[in-house]
């Protein structure tokens, strides 16, 4: 007999896959010159982010859906205005960055985010320097470049744009938890989309209205409504797989989830644009940083379910981590069992984050932070 609870984990964690992969082949299929020919970027981004506030606004103010946390001038005005100002830098230069480069190339650079994270934590005091998350910085860092230099059509200004989204995204992820977690303040999909979409929208008004209001002026660009209807409906519903998934799954399987996808997106990638290229070392390089990644998730996994343990039994913990693991994170957990779990919307560093660019800033109360933070970071409308 089927277990019904397990099949709707598995059943969740196959929509999520398939609407982050699918929402980042949509952008790029808009986006690009080649087919839909839709090059502002900014533009399409502005068009999710009223989309998704739209209808946020409406599931919280007309049906009552989710309730409104309690959100002050002072705490709108430090918090969560800093945290959309990069968020829109984040998307920005991440969803410009398809107009140069390959999607399986943008999504090797990914592996650049706990990297970015990890140092931004660092600079901004919210984790310490480690020998052994230094090395696998380094290990991620060294498959980065050896991907780059078998990349055929390497574009240097796409890939500045990727990496400096990137850093504005894990920047973000700094100030959400110095902001935001640190005021006790959790949000969830919906709300995320309520109070961080508008502002977001305003932001990026102003590229916007410099760089690409221009263009739109003088040359013919095509707008089909269904389209961009579609687009942002996929995105919206990524926001809402999410939803599903984080209340289900533990942290080690979202995170192999997210790998899987990223390896799925890199093929479908080469057979749906054929300019994708994919060379050995393209491959090469992407398994060392993808090494790093997984030893840099380990070792966060561990360190954060070590420190809600009592003293006396980290050493036993240690020792039969995997065993652990295989018990608690790999299975479905019911919504009235570890209640404790995430309920501070986010209390471990931010250097535990690791983004697939393409969904929302999430906190949930049913979800370990290292779990939480891998859906955390992608957002739905894709960069």
């Amino acid at each position: 007999m089927i277990n019904k609870p397990l099949f709707l984990t598995y059943v969740y964690l196959f929509m999520y896959i398939l609407l982050s992969s699918g929402v980042i082949l949509y952008n790029k299929w808009v986006l690009s010159p080649k087919y839909f020919n839709f090059p502002l970027p900014i533009t399409l981004t502005m068009i999710h982010m009223a989309f998704s506030g739209a209808v946020a606004f409406f599931l919280v103010r007309v049906f009552k859906i989710v309730s409104p946390v309690k959100m002050t001038f002072e705490i709108y005005a430090t918090c969560v205005v800093p945290i959309s100002a990069f968020f829109a830098s984040s998307l920005w230069f991440g969803n410009t960055a398809y107009l140069h480069i390959s999607v399986a190339f943008i999504q090797m650079l990914k592996a650049l985010m706990p990297v970015a994270t990890f140092l931004m934590a660092v600079l901004c005091g919210i984790d310490k320097a480690r020998c052994d998350v230094f090395l696998n910085m380094l290990l991620v860092s060294v498959g980065v470049v050896i991907s780059s230099y078998g990349e055929i059509h390497f574009n240097t200004v796409g890939t500045v744009y990727q990496v400096t989204g990137i850093f504005a995204e894990a920047l973000r992820l700094v100030l959400t938890q110095v902001l935001l977690q640190k005021k006790g303040l959790t949000l969830n999909p919906i709300t995320s989309l309520y109070y961080i979409a508008p502002c977001s929208f305003v932001f990026l008004s102003v590229p916007w209205y410099l760089l690409e209001k221009p263009v739109m002026e003088v040359s013919q660009i095509q707008f089909n409504f269904w389209i961009f209807f579609s687009n942002a409906i996929c995105a919206l519903a990524l926001n809402f797989s999410i939803f599903l998934v984080i209340g289900r799954t533990g942290a080690v399987t979202i995170r192999v989830a997210g790998v899987l996808k990223d390896w799925i997106l890199i093929a479908l990638s080469t057979v749906i644009f054929p300019e994708s290229t994919i060379t050995g070392l393209n491959i090469i390089g992407y398994a060392i940083a993808l090494c790093g990644v997984v030893m840099y998730n380990y070792i966060k996994v561990r360190d954060v379910r070590a420190s809600q343990l009592p003293a006396e039994t980290i050493p036993d913990r240690i020792t039969k981590d995997w065993k652990f693991e295989k018990k608690s994170s790999d299975i479905y957990v019911p919504d009235n069992i570890d209640e404790n779990e995430g309920s501070s919307g986010g209390n471990g560093t931010a250097s535990d984050m690791k983004i697939d660019e393409e969904t929302p800033l999430i906190s949930s109360s049913r979800l370990s932070h290292i779990g939480r933070t891998q859906l955390t970071n992608q957002y739905a409308i894709g960069k």
